[in-house]
């Protein structure tokens, strides 16, 4: 079983400036070595599932076994339809695992990667999220595995919540040497939609932004060797109801 816990070497404080000024911030080796590399073994062996938009624009999820099973015409036209709404600059295509449906439906008992949605939830990490960002009142994460393979992207967007409850949004990154020709970077974008600043995918680094700052996730190129790795969600204020 792993063992859960935050790198006793960080110092939030640093991290909480650094926020306040930008609204975003990385913080490297968020957890301890032994921990990351198991953790990127659990995601490596995740039950993903495709998420992307359908011809009506509704956000679907497909299992890979229900991928395998689709004609060569199905998947052929479930891949134009997502390039060709990619290109109108709506949605996203990528492997994901939702922990927090996954636990609450009971998914896949036994698989590590429900520790690690408690671990999300638990007071330590809870706490280390409202110093980071300087807010009090959050009392959830919000958290789901991606797995990024080539051709993959998230279209420019800001996140609120249908209840405008998201204080930021966060990822853990699990990419090992990631190079900026690979694509998946994460972009934020001014008013005129040039590129503000933005983040290289890292091993063990906990990125945190203003979720209303527009971003984008860069398609991955077709040469990457790896999958960019993650797990991505929000600190959330609205009553804790699970």
């Amino acid at each position: 079983m792993i063992q859960l816990r935050l790198n006793p070497n960080i110092d939030p404080a640093p991290y909480a400036k650094a926020y306040a000024a930008d609204k975003a911030v990385q913080i490297s080796n968020l957890f301890e070595e032994e921990t990351a590399n198991a953790l990127e073994r659990v995601l490596l062996n995740l039950p993903w599932r495709l998420i992307c938009q359908n011809e009506y624009r509704e956000t679907i999820t497909i299992t890979q076994e229900t991928l395998a099973g689709m004609s060569v015409e199905a998947r052929r036209k479930l891949e134009d339809g997502i390039r060709q709404r990619a290109a109108e600059n709506f949605g996203y295509t990528y492997y994901t695992y939702p922990m927090i449906e996954a636990a609450l439906r009971g998914w896949d008992p036994g698989h590590p990667i429900h520790a690690l949605t408690q671990f999300l939830n638990s007071a330590e990490f809870i706490a280390f999220a409202k110093e980071i960002i300087s807010e009090p009142r959050i009392t959830k994460i919000d958290a789901h595995a991606s797995n990024y393979q080539r051709g993959h992207y998230l279209t420019r967007h800001v996140d609120d919540g249908a209840k405008k409850e998201r204080r930021a949004a966060y990822t853990i990154g699990f990419s090992r040497n990631w190079q900026p020709d690979w694509g998946g970077l994460l972009l934020f974008l001014d008013k005129k939609q040039d590129v503000e600043a933005g983040f290289l995918p890292r091993f063990n680094t906990l990125t945190v932004f203003d979720g209303l700052r527009l971003h984008s996730v860069t398609s991955i190129s077709t040469f990457t060797p790896s999958p960019r790795l993650s797990i991505a969600g929000w600190f959330r204020d609205d009553p804790i109801t699970r």
